[in-house]
């Protein structure tokens, strides 16, 4: 069973299919990865499985997995701020497309000043060549035609068991 959802409403159809007895598989996307989904849906989840961002498991990798060390940058900076437990992968989305950013203007800086056309395409020019970017979320390699950047390594398989995330593969 896929709960095609996203955050703690679709905890909703996951208890009510344990409370009418249902003992198949149950699937979420990654729409559930955050800590408040576990306390709403509670033991009703346990064994429930999604694809999500490493930053989610991020303790759990092994330390050759490419992101492991910035996503658990992210999370140590986001965790100091709003405490331990807080990380979710949406804010991981956000800082990664700062980190890109971060990455590409100096280069477009070198072209022009923001606001101008030059700048523009000297900032796009140098997001579509940006490769092998650590972020929270994976490896970015950009292209002109691939402007998300995202390949596999940037999902990981994560069962909900007692209550916590624990990394199914890497």
């Amino acid at each position: 069973m896929l709960i095609a959802g996203s955050g703690t409403p679709a905890a909703l159809p996951a208890k009510t299919l344990k409370a009418r007895g249902y003992s198949g598989k149950v699937y979420q996307t990654h729409g559930v990865a955050n800590n408040d989904f576990l306390r709403v849906c509670g033991k009703d989840c346990d064994g429930e499985l999604l694809p999500a961002g490493p930053i989610l498991v991020t303790e759990q990798l092994p330390d050759s997995n490419p992101a492991k060390r910035s996503s658990q940058a992210y999370k140590d900076a986001y965790e100091k701020v709003y405490g331990v437990g807080s990380v979710s992968t949406f804010g991981g989305h956000a800082w990664d497309a700062g980190q890109l950013l971060q990455h590409a203007i100096p280069a477009a800086l070198q072209k022009g000043q923001p606001g101008t056309a030059a700048f523009r395409a000297a900032l796009r020019d140098a997001l579509e060549n940006v490769k092998d970017l650590p972020v929270s979320q994976g490896i970015i390699d950009m292209t002109p035609a691939d402007h998300n950047g995202l390949d596999l390594r940037a999902r990981v398989m994560v069962q909900i068991v007692d209550g916590k995330w624990k990394l199914q593969n890497d």
